[in-house]
């Protein structure tokens, strides 16, 4: 199993020691890009054409209704690729 599935199945699991990074990887790699504002803010959003942007606080350990989101996007893009 590749460190990537390792941390789908973290995320899936609801895994409280997720680290922001972690969550940054994952949305980057369904198409996802982070835009962090210009002045010191604790947040940063990610964004996909056609889809709503995520935004998401830099604060470890992240909370875990972050987690569900990120758990909600994934599940609904393996359904997407099922459908296709």
């Amino acid at each position: 199993m590749s460190q990537f599935d390792k941390l789908l199945e973290r995320i899936k699991s609801h895994d409280k020691g997720l680290r922001f990074d972690e969550l940054k990887k994952i949305l980057e790699h369904y198409g996802y890009t982070m835009y962090a504002p210009k002045k010191g803010s604790s947040h940063r959003s990610f964004r996909k054409p056609g889809s709503m942007p995520i935004t998401i606080p830099i604060h470890e350990p992240i909370n875990i209704a972050y987690i569900l989101l990120v758990k909600k996007l994934i599940e609904s893009n393996e359904t997407d690729e099922e459908n296709s």
